[in-house]
Formats: structure tokens, C-alpha cells, sequence
């Protein structure tokens, strides 16, 4: 029996560049289920409690976006691991240095390549 792939969900602001091209960088790992989301009511696709219920872990990738997590999702995160990876938003979707901060950091922290 295949091992359990573990649900990871990537948090921005309005999920237009930096949790996408994390979702796209990680789609295909064996290891893997992952989504993105926004905190903003302007994103993309805004977070929703069906989000965080499905995730094993939470990678945001500012304090500001764990801040705005826990005040709108307290009781729904107590249980689970939220990582700030501290990328600001300077990158555009899919740029090579954001790609290449994510793949270190996300890897690094789930102990995967």
C-alpha cells in the first residue's frame, strides 16, 4: 500500500503569484497533494474553512499571512503546523528566484526532494 501523500496548502495574499507558483512547483510530487489561497477577500481563491481542514500542514509566505490565518481560522488551525517561509512580494508568477527559494524552503522544511 502506498504511503499517505500529505495535504499541503500554500498561503499569499490574493494567491496570484507566489502560493500559484508554489502549487505549480509541487503538483507533481509523489509525496504530494497540494493547493494554494489567498488571504484577501480579493484573492484568487480566498482561503476557506474546506482549506484548512484539508491540510496536514500550512506553508504562508509572510507572518502576516499566519496572523490573518489563525485570527480567521483559531480553532480550525490548533492542531496543525504553520510555517512562515519570510518571501516577501517582489516576485512575479513562475519567476526562476522565486521558484528556486521555494523549492530550497518547502523541501527543506517537509524533509523532501
Amino acid at each position: 500500500m502506498p504511503a499517505a501523500r500529505l495535504n499541503v496548502l500554500f498561503v499569499c495574499s490574493r494567491n496570484q503569484w507566489r502560493s500559484p507558483t508554489a502549487e505549480q512547483i509541487w503538483r507533481r510530487h509523489p509525496q504530494l497533494n497540494v493547493r494554494s489561497g489567498g488571504t484577501s477577500p480579493s484573492a484568487r481563491h480566498t482561503v476557506s474553512d474546506a482549506d484548512i481542514e484539508w491540510a496536514d500542514v500550512v506553508i504562508v509566505m509572510e507572518q502576516k499571512h499566519k496572523s490573518r490565518l489563525v485570527a480567521d481560522f483559531g480553532d480550525l488551525l490548533a492542531d496543525k503546523l504553520v510555517h512562515v517561509l519570510d518571501i516577501p512580494d517582489e516576485y512575479k508568477y513562475m519567476d526562476p528566484e522565486l521558484v528556486e527559494l521555494l523549492e530550497q524552503a518547502v523541501g527543506h522544511l517537509l524533509n523532501i526532494e
